[in-house]
Formats: C-alpha cells, structure tokens, sequence
C-alpha cells in the first residue's frame, strides 16, 4: 500500500484557504489608469461569497511592477469565479495598461500573527460544505455562518515537480476526422524551453466534437505556454484547424486570443499517483464526464475521493488519475494497466458503496443516462471513453 508521504498529491479539494499571488508590469505612465481599474475590479470581487480580502502592492525597486494579492475561503470558489464569463468579462480594462500578467495559487499551511482556528479542527466542519451543487450552481454559495475562511492545509503535499494542464474547445460538427487528422500528424515542437522548463508530455482526446489538449511541464507552465505558441509547426496547426472551431477566433490579434484561451482553459483540480511505481505496460486514457448544469465541481470532488483510494491499493490498475474541471465539463485522464474495462466501476470511478447512485445525480441524464447497475456502468464507460488523437513524450519519458 502507497504510504501518504509516498503519494504525489495536488488537489484543490482540501478544504484549506487560498493564497492567490498576481505579478503584473504596468506600461509606462499607465498607473493612474490602472488604479481606477483596479477599484472598479475590486469593488466586484469583493461581493463574491467566497472571497475575504486583498492587498495592492508597488514595488519599491521598480514602480512598474505591482502586486496584487487575495485571499479565498477555498479553492474551488476562488476557480468558479475565475473560469466564470464574469470574470473574462470584468478582467478585459486590465489589458489596457498591464504589459505582463502571472498569476500563483497556494493553499495556507500556517499562519503567523493572527487568530485562526487549529489546523485539527478541520475535522469538525462539512466536507460537503463548498462542493454541493447549490453552491456550485451559485458560483459560491452564502458566507452566513461558514467558516471555511478559517482552515488551513492539513498537511504538506509531495509533488513531482509538473505542472498539469489542459486546453478544451469544440469543433464544428462533421469536421471531427479532418480536426483528428490534423491534430495527429502536426510536428512536435522543442521540449527544452530554457534552462529550468521543458515540455514533458502531450496527450491529445476527442469525445464528439470536443476536443481536450492536456500538457505536463516541468517548470513554468507560462514559460512552457509562450514557447508552444511561437514554435512555427504549432502556429502552422492552429492556423489549420481554425476554419473548424465553433468559436472564432483571430490569434494574430492578442485581445481575441486571449479570450479564446482563457475560455479554453481546463484546469487541472486534482492529480495523485503511487509513489515509485513505474510499469511498462501503462497506457493514457481519458473520460469525459458531462455533469449537471452547477454540479461539475462536486462530480469532480467524488471521483477525486475515488482514485485517492485506488492509487494506494497496490491490485489497482490505476496508477495516476489527474482530473480536469471547469463549469459543467470534467474530464479524468487516467494512467493504467491492462484494459479499461478490467473493473469497470473502479474505472469509472464508482466502485464501493453508494457512488454510482451519487454519480447518477451529479451527472447530466439527459445527455448519456445514468449509470446504476453493473450493465450500465459498463455501457456508460464504453461511452464516456475519448478517443486518444496522440500521446506524446519527450525522450526521456518515451
């Protein structure tokens, strides 16, 4: 059996506060700007449940860099708020008169110099608290009487040393095998970004016509990001699979790009694997989960609790599961041995118990059905599976 301190663990399901970190470099002269921006902004999130404060900072050594930091009372509100066209709609001013943008997510494992509730007292509060679909539904759900803003990560996680990420969007129906042809046949571009980021792995799936591009860096995933988009054969793809995008968009033009992208983004709310296991005969598969309309991040959250008890039993073909989430879409990319369907309820991420009765709420019956007896799980992983365009790594990794 894995061992915690053996186990690689990211996750935005602990329960714990959120630090998020904003670095910007303003254009020269743009401060006064900025800051009429930047009350206008803050007045908006600071209606949003889920948010407790924050601070802006100048820097003391170069007035063009500023920093803006806030605080949540868990990570899954701070990502609804984030991946919600509201907040596409309320960043837009910014770009005006930032030339440079990155943002860092922590969760806080200690506190100094303030009263905050002991870390064991975790243990006291709902853990279903932040993750049911009416709080999803609302984006937040109400801060009356909720404490979350008060706990603390547990414990620290082991990681190793990638950062996960996917990109998702939908092609016009009946261009699929054209999109497929395309997005399997471009060349790959340079894994070495710089001295300190490379390129680890890019793993491509298609469910219908949507399409999830999921990357591995070690590094910076920025940096890594950039790179991809100035490598000529990557351009070269874009270019081609435009004509087929259900959502247009012009990439020679900085404003439509960055809207396309961040609509885009998938990101990745949970990844864990069994510590120094390595078998040759794992492959990558992935699933795609169509939740209710508010219930993505609580589908999310079961199959996380799933796969953290599948990665430390030593007869789990599972060997890693990272799961990708935004709204209403979750994916789970899984990296296993032997077939798919070996145990198909394990696979799906409902084996033990009641969950495959509470899948069959979370999940959108109207698109596929529910899975509730060993016949349906096995037609809805059937299903569920993405079609795998490319799978590729660098050398070392190969």
């Amino acid at each position: 059996m894995t061992t915690l301190s053996e186990r690689i663990s990211q996750s935005a399901f602990d329960g714990s506060r959120l630090r998020v970190v904003l670095l910007l470099d303003l254009y020269d002269g743009a401060q006064n700007q900025f800051l009429e921006v930047y009350e206008h902004l803050r007045k908006q999130v600071s209606s949003v449940p889920g948010h407790i404060r924050d601070e802006l900072c100048q820097s003391i050594e170069n007035p063009s860099q500023w920093l803006i930091t806030s605080e949540w009372e868990s990570a899954p509100r701070f990502l609804a708020w984030v991946n919600s066209e509201e907040h596409v709609a309320s960043v837009q001013p910014l770009h005006g008169c930032v030339r440079d943008t990155r943002s860092l997510r922590f969760s806080v494992l200690r506190v100094t110099g303030e009263d905050s509730v002991p870390v064991g007292s975790l243990s006291r509060l709902s853990p279903d608290s932040d993750f049911g679909p009416d709080a999803a539904s609302a984006h937040f759900g109400g801060r009356s009487g909720d404490r979350s803003g008060d706990r603390l990560q547990v414990a620290p996680r082991h990681g190793d040393g990638v950062v996960r990420h996917a990109l998702t969007f939908t092609v016009k129906p009946g261009s699929e095998a054209v999109v497929a042809e395309l997005l399997a046949g471009y060349t790959s571009p340079q894994a070495q970004v710089d001295a300190s980021t490379r390129l680890r792995r890019t793993s491509l799936f298609m469910h219908g016509n949507r399409v999830v591009r999921a990357v591995e860096v070690e590094g910076d995933l920025l940096a890594a990001l950039r790179h991809v988009a100035l490598q000529p054969e990557v351009q070269a793809l874009e270019e081609a699979i435009n004509p087929y995008l259900e959502q247009d968009r012009d990439l020679s033009d900085p404003g439509s790009a960055r809207i396309f992208f961040t609509r885009a983004a998938l990101p990745a709310v949970h990844h864990v694997a069994g510590g120094g296991r390595e078998h040759a005969d794992v492959r990558r598969h992935a699933l795609f989960y169509p939740a209710k309309n508010g219930c993505g991040m609580a589908l999310a959250r079961l199959l996380a609790g799933q796969d953290e008890a599948a990665v430390d039993d030593p007869a789990s073909p599972i060997e890693a599961s990272t799961l990708f989430q935004r709204d209403d879409i979750v994916v789970r990319l899984l990296d296993m041995r032997g077939p798919l369907d070996a145990r198909p309820a394990l696979t799906l991420g409902v084996e033990g118990g009641h969950k495959a009765a509470v899948l069959a709420r979370l999940l959108d019956s109207a698109k596929d059905g529910v899975p509730t007896t060993e016949q349906e799980i096995s037609r809805f992983l059937a299903r569920s599976e993405m079609r795998l365009i490319t799978d590729r790594r660098t050398p070392d990794q190969a």
